[in-house]
């Protein structure tokens, strides 16, 4: 199959051109970086250089392929002039657009856990909108892939666990947080992309299901702090300390109520009611190995 990846040589996208391209298929990963190409080619992929802000680029790259597999950049959220709402509706409109002028028939997105609601889940809620203008798109079957909470995400915990001794956040403690490897969603998004689809479908990805104290535990071990305690802090607290570090006030609100949701079930609903039947390899004590390492380098 001919495949185009988007989000260049990213912690899903790296690991899922590998994949793809083991297994023989023709893979061009789009990247914005010219300095990716060597790195590219060396996967035994090829580099497609540009922006997928720019509609004409995208369309250009897309047409010909048999499946592509679409997601939104990181965005950096202590940028003050950063619409995040902005930056993100045109780039999932960019996707529609160059998938229909395009012609390709087999997609994978990638969405997020509680994109099945409308409102109240905070940055999430953009990714409920795109979902909602990729189903419309007439003759192409689509996957909407839903992670759930990243292991990566424990890094931005790394300055208060060295500073204050513990993780404090709104969510999390005695309440589970079903929480995923990059490794596990590009494995999931190999077999998708390249599995035929009549329609629409929404596949979950989870690694490991833990609480908040236990997810402490395991890292705390990791980095030789058995001691370690997850601490449940109010919604103020949280958005007061983020604000604090220099996050945009907009985009620091719409964390908290994420992670609000994650707490109060509202978040993970439609997740528990499809959970996948099998969990991903890679499991927090996996993961705990890379975290201790780039702790001790901090």
């Amino acid at each position: 199959m001919k495949i185009i990846l988007t989000g260049s040589l990213g912690n899903i996208s790296k690991p899922l051109a590998t994949a793809l391209v083991q297994k023989g298929h023709a893979v061009t990963v789009i990247t914005s970086s010219a300095a990716r190409r060597a790195e590219i080619e060396n996967l035994g992929a090829k580099a497609a250089i540009g922006s997928v802000e720019d509609l004409s680029f995208l369309t250009e790259t897309f047409t010909g392929a048999d499946a592509v597999y679409c997601m939104i950049p990181r965005a950096n959220y202590f940028d003050p002039n950063l619409d995040l709402d902005a930056f993100t509706r045109k780039i999932g409109n960019n996707y529609a657009e160059a998938i229909q002028q395009s012609g390709v028939k087999r997609v994978v997105y990638l969405s997020s856990i509680g994109a099945h609601l409308k409102q109240n889940s905070g940055i999430i809620q953009r990714y409920n909108e795109i979902e909602s203008v990729l189903n419309k798109l007439s003759d192409v079957s689509i996957t909407f892939m839903r992670p759930t909470s990243f292991y990566y995400n424990l890094l931005a915990y790394i300055p208060m666990i060295k500073n204050q001794g513990v993780i404090a956040a709104n969510y999390g403690a005695d309440q589970l947080i079903p929480w995923v490897s990059p490794n596990d969603i590009a494995a999931a998004i190999a077999e998708e992309i390249t599995t035929p689809l009549e329609g629409q479908k929404i596949r979950y990805v989870c690694s490991e299901e833990l609480t908040g104290d236990e997810t402490a535990k395991i890292l705390g071990d990791a980095i030789g702090k058995p001691n370690l305690k997850w601490q449940l802090i109010s919604d103020e607290e949280v958005l007061s300390g983020l604000t604090a570090i220099g996050m945009q006030p907009k985009i620091a609100a719409g964390l908290v109520e994420m992670y609000a949701g994650l707490y109060n079930g509202t978040l993970g609903e439609d997740y528990y009611k499809n959970r996948p039947a099998v969990l991903g390899k890679t499991k927090l004590a996996d993961y705990a190995k890379e975290f201790a390492t780039i702790y001790n380098q901090n």
